[in-house]
C-alpha cells in the first residue's frame, strides 16, 4: 500500500483530501505538527507528499527543499496562489506538480497516480536516488550535493560530474580526455587551462566540507581521489 502525506493547515481541507484518496486503496497522513514536519516525513517515509505553501512558521517552498535533501518522492504542490511566479517557484524549489484551489479530488487523484506512475511504475528510470559514496565521503549527483561527516556542500552542474568521475574511477586515474567528454561532449571546444580552473573549484568544494589535498594530479594522465581520511572515519 503507497503511502501519502498531506501537509495542509486548513483541517477541513485535509480531512476532504484524506477520505477522498484512501478511497483508492493509500495510506494517508495527515501532518498536524508544523514546526516538525521532517520528523514526520522520516517517519512515514512517504511515496508522496500533497504540500501547501502557506503553512505556520516556515512555507511549502521551505519544507520542500527540506524533503529535496533527504528523498526524490514526487511533491505535489496545492495552494489558493494562482500567480504564475508561485507555480515557478514551486517547481524550482523541487516540486514537481502544482493545483491550486478551489480543486476537484478528482484532478488531484489523477495527479497522484500520474506522479506516482512516473517515480515507481514500470515505466520508471530510477526508484531510488543514486548515492556514490567512499569512506564517508556522499555524493548525491541527482541533488548536486556532497556531504562529509556532519558538512554538506552545494554543488553547479559540472562540479557534480567532476567529483562523479573521481569517485566513479577511484582509486584509478580519472583521465583528462575523459573528464573533458564527461563535461562538454567535445574536446574540441575545451582547452585544458579550462578544466584546471573547474578542477580548482572542486577542490575547494572539498575543503568547504573539510577534506584537504584529496585531488592529486597525475602529470600527463589526469586526477586521482586520494582518501587520505580513510583511516580516522570511525
Amino acid at each position: 500500500m503507497q503511502k501519502i502525506m498531506i501537509v495542509e493547515d486548513d483541517p477541513k481541507i485535509a480531512e476532504h483530501l484524506k477520505t477522498h484518496i484512501e478511497k483508492y486503496g493509500y495510506h494517508v497522513t495527515c501532518v498536524t505538527d508544523f514546526e516538525n514536519i521532517m520528523e514526520e516525513f522520516n517517519k512515514i517515509n512517504p511515496d508522496l507528499v500533497l504540500l501547501d505553501i502557506n503553512l505556520p512558521s516556515f512555507d511549502g517552498y521551505y519544507w520542500c527543499r527540506q524533503i529535496r535533501r533527504v528523498s526524490v518522492c514526487p511533491v505535489i504542490f496545492i495552494s489558493a496562489r494562482i500567480g504564475e511566479m508561485d507555480q515557478v517557484m514551486a517547481l524550482e524549489n523541487g516540486g514537481d506538480d502544482y493545483i491550486t484551489k478551489p480543486f476537484s479530488a478528482e484532478i488531484v487523484m489523477a495527479k497522484i497516480r500520474s506522479q506516482l506512475r512516473r517515480a515507481y511504475g514500470e515505466y520508471a528510470t530510477r526508484t531510488e536516488e543514486r548515492v556514490l559514496e567512499i569512506a564517508g565521503l556522499k555524493l548525491y549527483p541527482e541533488r548536486m550535493e556532497m556531504t562529509f561527516r556532519s558538512k554538506t556542500v552545494s554543488l553547479s552542474k559540472k562540479e557534480t560530474d567532476m567529483i562523479e568521475n573521481l569517485m566513479e574511477r577511484y582509486p584509478r586515474v580519472a583521465g583528462r580526455e575523459d573528464l573533458l567528454e564527461k563535461l562538454w561532449d567535445s574536446q574540441d571546444y575545451v582547452d585544458e587551462n579550462t578544466l584546471n580552473v573547474n578542477m580548482t573549484r572542486v577542490r575547494k568544494k572539498f575543503q568547504e566540507i573539510g577534506l584537504h589535498d584529496v585531488v592529486e594530479t597525475v602529470r600527463g594522465a589526469g586526477y586521482r581521489l586520494k582518501v587520505s581520511w580513510k583511516d580516522d572515519v570511525h
